[in-house]
């Protein structure tokens, strides 16, 4: 039972993410792509791992910085297979000063740092609100 509640919060906080996601370039760019939302899935559950991963005395900042690098690593990688081998266009950062292959650029990797903030307090209290989890709190510096 305790399983299925688990995979049960996970697939809640996949498919608020992919939405959210989803909702970001639809706001930001004007349009989007059904991966865009497997990816955001992905990348707002990694995000959420942090206070799993790491103690709740760990600042912001630094949180935000995991999460900007992991997002950059993901969105790296679905680029690679999205873009790159099932050629489906669907970014293309070639464009961007320092960017890697057109998947990735320092810019967007800036921007989803400054996100991340967002990501990683939406998840803590649906976290606590849904699923009777710790209460968020937080270090600002450290």
């Amino acid at each position: 039972m305790m399983k299925l509640k688990m995979i049960f919060k996970y697939v809640v906080l996949f498919l608020i993410g992919g939405a959210t996601y989803f909702c970001i370039e639809m706001l930001w760019r004007g349009h989007s792509h059904w991966t865009m939302f497997i990816v955001g899935g992905i990348c707002f559950i990694f995000c959420g791992g942090i206070n799993e991963w790491f103690d709740w005395d760990m600042p912001l900042w630094k949180q935000m910085l995991i999460c900007s690098v992991g997002i950059t690593a993901i969105e790296f990688l679905a680029g690679v297979a999205i873009n790159l081998i099932f050629k489906l266009e669907v970014w293309d950062y070639s464009n961007q000063p320092f960017n890697i292959l057109g998947q990735i650029c320092l810019l967007y990797s800036f921007l989803w740092f400054l996100l991340s903030l967002l990501a990683i307090v939406a998840d803590d209290f649906l976290r606590y609100w849904l699923f009777d989890e710790e209460k968020p709190h937080y270090k600002v510096r450290r």
